[in-house]
């Protein structure tokens, strides 16, 4: 019989995670519960997605805003430090910033403008045009960006973050000053030591601090990638990626966890003969047309998936073939049409006219971005996400 449904994304339920449970026994369980209990059947290719919140959790991978502290007066002496290009987030930075102030005798506060780097907004471009203000060149002191623009609190959260991290700065015992650049050699006129927040643009700003005479640079995932007394760490991401736990413990982004995947692909193999697709994933990577805000605050958005989800979609436009190719079809005569062009497709599309428009981008940040909005980020109780006729296409029965 011909198939009638396309993809489908399924949140599954499991319980609370804790530190040391089995998450290989606790997914497959779960998924072949809800299959039972919702009659439907696992196929092949399909994908199971796992959040990276729960992996964490099961790792035990928290530090506390103490060994934040400890490292950062380690590494950059405990003295005058710039901390540069934070994201504007109550659940991703403001307890990291608890920590690092409390490592410092005075923190250089320096935010981009007018947003972060994943588009929560301090100003908009309008007030910019309104103030005469240059965001490529101008450096404004706090002052300064009060007399211009006042007090801004951001659209969905309602919280002024200028304010709100001044006061977690002076409240961890640390002297604080403001400006708002987006040049990063400019906090070299203030400090020559130097932690760099930012996500996506790491590397490059790291390269350009110490071009310009930094004496010490750490991004951070150069915080937090060694344990400080016993406590967890991640050795490739360090504090990028983490997550507020509580108002004084962070739960830090999964350790290497390629043998998870594996060992829940095995298992399922194992009790059912399917052979399925697993992945674990962090946030989605899309930007909100009405906040401007772009999700993607992890530094990946998969950090392990079975071989099967590498590389990129090869899919033909449907919608290009009826208006081009098979113009002059209609009905039975086009669906055959097209149906053949589909099954004599080449393996590698890219240049092919016929594939314009389709989504240029990794399998794993598509599907991590279906996974993210389907579990969402509250009280749905859905850790786990199963899809379904993801590798379907209009010819598949």
């Amino acid at each position: 019989m011909e198939r009638r449904v396309g993809t489908i994304s399924r949140g599954i339920r499991c319980p609370i995670i804790r530190e040391g449970d089995n998450l290989v026994d606790i997914t497959v369980e779960s998924v072949l519960g809800a299959a039972e209990s919702e009659g439907f059947s696992l196929r092949d290719r399909d994908v199971i997605a796992l959040t990276e919140s729960i992996v964490a959790r099961a790792q035990g991978n928290y530090v506390s805003i103490e060994d934040i502290a400890a490292d950062v007066k380690a590494k950059l002496g405990g003295e005058t430090v710039g901390v540069i290009f934070p994201i504007l987030s109550r659940n991703r930075f403001a307890i990291n910033l608890k920590g690092i102030a409390m490592g410092c005798k005075k923190v250089v506060l320096m935010l981009s403008y007018p947003s972060d780097e994943v588009g929560n907004a301090l100003l908009t471009y309008d007030q910019l045009d309104e103030a005469g203000i240059n965001p490529y060149s101008d450096v404004l002191t706090l002052e300064k960006y009060r007399e211009l623009f006042g007090k801004n609190v951001h659209e969905f959260t309602g919280v002024d973050y200028v304010e709100y991290y001044s006061n977690i700065i002076k409240e961890a015992g640390a002297e604080v000053e403001v400006i708002f650049a987006n040049q990063a050699k400019t906090i070299l006129n203030y400090t020559d030591c130097v932690i760099n927040c930012d996500i996506h643009t790491r590397v490059r700003t790291k390269r350009i601090l110490r071009e310009n005479g930094a004496k010490i640079v750490c991004g951070l995932d150069d915080l937090m990638n060694a344990p400080i007394n016993g406590s967890g760490f991640n050795e490739k991401y360090g504090l990028l990626g983490s997550n507020k736990a509580t108002e004084d413990k962070i739960k830090l982004f999964p350790q290497e966890c390629k043998d998870l995947v594996l060992d829940i692909q095995a298992s399922i193999l194992e009790k059912t003969g399917k052979h399925v697709e697993v992945m674990v994933y962090g946030d989605g990577a899309f930007k909100d047309p009405q906040g401007k805000i772009w999700e993607l605050a992890d530094p990946v958005v998969s950090p392990a998936f079975t071989d099967g989800l590498i590389g990129t979609p090869n899919e033909l436009k449907l919608k290009y073939l009826a208006d081009n190719d098979f113009a002059n079809l209609s009905g039975t005569e086009l669906k055959e049409a097209i149906a053949n062009s589909i099954k004599s497709k080449q393996d590698n599309l890219v240049g092919n006219m016929a594939s314009q428009g389709t989504t240029p981008r990794q399998l794993t940040d598509l599907l991590g971005s279906l996974c993210d909005l389907t579990s969402g980020s509250g009280d749905k109780g859905t850790p786990i996400i199963l899809i379904q006729g993801y590798f379907d296409n209009f010819t598949t029965e």
